[in-house]
């Protein structure tokens, strides 16, 4: 299955927990109330995320007499992918990783930390940067927030039927299935709609690697650079909020990750083996 057709159908699944669900609880009212919430806050998000995010790690934008290298590559790639030229961030920090945000290519950012910088070749640090131009291009910060609000729908509607049920609130017995199907669904239901979102975040990283690989020709510099990080972040781990590890090209938490299907990134084995197979 492609990545993004992949991605369409989760999407789906998540927009029909969603209908399944609301209705379950609060009918069309309660799904309107929840989804104007949980549009709000990640709209806000969506259209901050840039600042929010680059602030929190102190990162310093750079122009091409300061970084010359480094903004020669980014606009090489960026010409090559057919985007606008990014912003170039450099975080300070001897971890090793890169991220790009923004809430539209031509507000996107591109931000490498400097350990990265003095780990890769340029080759590998080429196909870093071609990764995370990938996420810009397949506009991946807009499906994340999509995912987002629709789980943060189904999130809020949960804390709402949790609410109605130790109080015996909310519709008849006889309509929402019982109190203990009112629980029952209130537990059920989010931990679905995060393992949703975590294999939407899984399979844009897949199309992030598969873009990448078209845009420079060399899948397997990208795939070396991979193993170099996951060696290299083991040894020197990054701080990063949990709430913005879905953004890096490796996970930052991989660390602290107890199961793959909670994890916003593919195993690095699988990914390099994807692209070592790939003919470009």
């Amino acid at each position: 299955m492609g990545n993004t057709f992949k991605t369409a159908v989760l999407l789906g699944a998540l927009t029909g927990l969603l209908v399944v669900f609301g209705n379950f609880f609060g009918g069309q009212q309660g799904m309107v109330i929840a989804f104007a919430f949980a549009l709000l806050m990640n709209f806000g998000a969506y259209w901050f995320s840039d600042r929010i995010v680059l602030a929190m790690y102190k990162a310093r934008e750079v122009s091409e007499a300061e970084a010359p290298e480094l903004v020669a590559m980014v606009r090489g790639l960026a010409q090559r992918a057919r985007l606008p030229m990014p912003r170039v961030y450099i975080i300070p920090t001897p971890s090793p990783n890169a991220f790009a945000t923004g809430r539209s290519p031509r507000h996107a950012a591109v931000a490498v930390t400097e350990g990265i910088l003095g780990l890769m070749d340029r080759e590998e640090l080429e196909g870093v940067l071609a990764h995370e131009l990938a996420h810009v291009r397949n506009r991946d910060t807009l499906i994340s927030t999509i995912a987002a609000t629709l789980a943060g729908v189904i999130m809020m509607l949960a804390n709402m039927a949790r609410w109605a049920a130790f109080f015996g609130g909310g519709r008849d017995d006889e309509d929402r299935g019982g109190v203990v199907g009112l629980l029952f669904m209130a537990v059920l239901a989010p931990f679905a709609a995060l393992l949703i979102q975590m294999a939407i975040s899984r399979a844009r990283e897949y199309q992030a690697d598969a873009t990448a690989a078209q845009v420079t020709k060399k899948p397997g510099a990208l795939a070396s650079a991979l193993e170099r990080l996951q060696q290299a972040s083991q040894r020197l781990p990054l701080q990063a909020n949990p709430a913005t590890a879905h953004l890096f090209i490796v996970n930052p938490l991989s660390g602290r990750s107890f199961l793959s299907l909670f994890s916003t990134h593919p195993p690095i084995e699988e990914r390099v083996a994807r692209l070592r197979a790939m003919r470009v």
